[in-house]
């Protein structure tokens, strides 16, 4: 496999699930987890986090096609399953993070 088939595969996880995220928080979000998107701060809140994965997800395209950028993309990989591991930590497991917590430290 190419070195950066991590970057791409997580390119277009993060792409979609930003989408998931933000697109329509109020509608989506409350048929994977347990709670109501139901006012405004909330909806800004996960649009936020569409910008962020977003933003990541170009970042790790543009360290597929330069190769300069490919050790900063890699890194910054990772991030997202940091944050799910701490949060494992301090929370506790729940099925949608921990899954996505499996496949992002595998990638």
């Amino acid at each position: 496999l190419p070195k950066h088939t991590h970057l791409a595969l997580s390119a277009v996880i993060v792409f979609a699930a930003a989408f998931l995220y933000g697109g329509h928080p109020e509608k989506i979000l409350p048929l994977f987890f347990d709670f109501e998107v139901t006012n405004l701060e909330l909806k800004n809140i996960f649009r936020a986090i569409m910008g962020l994965y977003l933003g990541f997800a170009a970042y790790w395209v543009v360290g597929i096609r330069k190769p300069a950028y490919w050790k900063g993309a890699t890194l910054s990989n990772g991030g997202l399953a940091i944050g799910r591991f701490i949060s494992l930590v301090l929370d506790g497991l729940s099925l949608q993070y921990g899954i996505g917590m499996v496949l992002e430290l595998s990638v």
